[in-house]
């Protein structure tokens, strides 16, 4: 379970006392997410979820992401919404760590998403994208060129226990990444960890959109990569182009895409390709012998690359305008 700071009764309810949400009456442990504690909290002022920001998550950052979620919020993105207390705050502590409230979202996330699902998505990112383009606040991307070299620095030297050649293949990604990547895309918020299961689905409605603690400033279309890697392949790894298609389209549909965007996607594709499988590959590597937590295999996104670098342009992806 993804709970790493057990919450006392007596500490909750002094907690709850600034805030206008009345009496808890559960607060039960989620056993999703990987970064902060969270619990499903109901009070007699409804439901809510619970966020105790562990250390992986930098104070400093915090004020950023919940400033992000309340001017989405506000400009019609379905997502959270943090809770002030009575002193006007959405931040404070609980437990020794800094902790918010925010607003429970209805809906499911999708283990098997659907063509249907996928365009969805691209319209959520979109809208997403147009939304929080007047959002002022900036957080360098601590995973981006600069962040990948560092993770692997810390993992090539027991790469090929995971997989014989992969260190060197690695190191000559992140060569072609750095002499190529894209310097004068437009940028902006992005959310950056949009996985099927940080969305959530209600028949009729918008995708909701959680978990925003990988949110940073960053290219646009570098956003819109991550979900073709996580949204349009399927679990035998093989790329789907119908769904790749929908996803395209629909975010293309909200927010036009510019040419010099289209032609780069194969390149910002590897890119976070190599972004995920360096992360799990470090989390492979540093999992202890005996763990109740199975880390998620970095090969996944081996092979996604390997797809990648065998695209020249965006018709491969099922998609010309």
């Amino acid at each position: 379970m993804a709970v790493y700071t057990d919450v006392p009764e007596d500490d909750l309810a002094r907690f709850l006392a600034a805030y206008d949400l009345g009496h808890h009456l559960t607060c039960k442990g989620i056993a999703e997410g990987v970064e902060n504690s969270n619990f499903l909290l109901r009070t007699e002022g409804g439901q809510f979820i619970l966020t105790l920001y562990e250390k992986r998550v930098k104070r400093e950052s915090l004020p950023y992401f919940l400033g992000l979620m309340e001017h989405a919020a506000e400009h019609g993105i379905t997502c959270p919404l943090p809770v002030k207390n009575r002193d006007g705050k959405v931040l404070g502590e609980l437990c020794g760590r800094p902790a918010a409230i925010v607003t429970f979202l209805d809906g499911i996330s999708r283990r098997r998403p659907t063509v249907e699902h996928a365009a969805q998505v691209g319209d959520a990112l979109a809208r997403f994208h147009n939304a929080t383009f007047e959002f002022q606040m900036c957080r360098d991307n601590d995973l981006s060129l600069e962040g990948w070299q560092r993770l692997a620095d810390g993992a090539l030297d027991r790469a090929n226990e995971v997989r014989t050649g992969l260190a060197n293949a690695i190191a000559e990604e992140l060569s072609y990444l750095s002499r190529n990547w894209p310097k004068t895309l437009p940028k902006g918020t992005i959310h950056a960890d949009l996985f099927p299961d940080n969305v959530l689905f209600v028949e009729g409605r918008a995708p909701g959109l959680i978990d925003f603690y990988f949110a940073c400033t960053d290219i646009l279309a570098y956003d819109l990569s991550i979900c073709l890697n996580a949204w349009c392949f399927e679990p035998d790894h093989s790329y789907n182009a119908t769904k790749g298609r929908a996803l395209l389209a629909a975010y293309h549909a909200a927010r036009p895409l510019r040419e010099d965007e289209i032609e780069a996607l194969p390149l910002l594709a590897r890119g976070s390709a190599m972004r995920f499988l360096l992360t799990r590959l470090i989390d492979w590597l540093s999992v202890p012998t005996g763990a109740l937590v199975q880390p998620k295999d970095p090969l996944e996104y081996w092979r996604k690359l390997r797809f990648h670098q065998t695209v020249n342009s965006v018709a491969s992806y099922g998609w010309e305008i």
